[in-house]
């Protein structure tokens, strides 16, 4: 198993390989996102990651950036020379972005799909489920 030097790491993208964004092309997104790194000589500035679902899944394929805190919807392989670039040039793929952190939480861009909000089960019902 990997162990990573993350020294020079400027950017960490999780890319979402839930059902919903499988099934979408993330194998393909990942793949395209480590190859374009990898060509533009970048490993040591941006890391990639393969997460689990991120509960965006109206936003499919989904592409987490931090530290920057910037989500992505509807990535695509095409889309990831000029997302790469982006990383490099500090512009935002306005089009593409779907959340951003604003110190307090995220924030929707305009168009993007709110979603629910979530239920916690309490204890009580928990127990009662045992």
């Amino acid at each position: 198993m990997a162990t990573w030097d993350l020294r020079d790491t400027q950017h960490h993208l999780l890319i979402c390989n839930g059902g919903s964004c499988t099934q979408a092309g993330a194998e393909q997104l990942v793949q395209a996102v480590r190859t374009e790194i990898g060509k533009k000589g970048l490993d040591d500035r941006i890391h990639t990651s393969r997460t689990l679902c991120n509960g965006r899944c109206q936003d499919k394929c989904v592409l987490i950036s931090y530290p920057d805190g910037y989500w992505y919807k509807e990535m695509t392989s095409e889309d990831v020379p000029e997302f790469i670039e982006s990383l490099i040039t500090g512009e935002l793929m306005e089009e593409k972005l779907s959340l951003s952190f604003n110190g307090n939480g995220f924030q929707p861009t305009k168009g993007t799909f709110i979603g629910l909000e979530k239920e916690r089960e309490t204890v009580e019902k928990v127990s009662k489920k045992l």
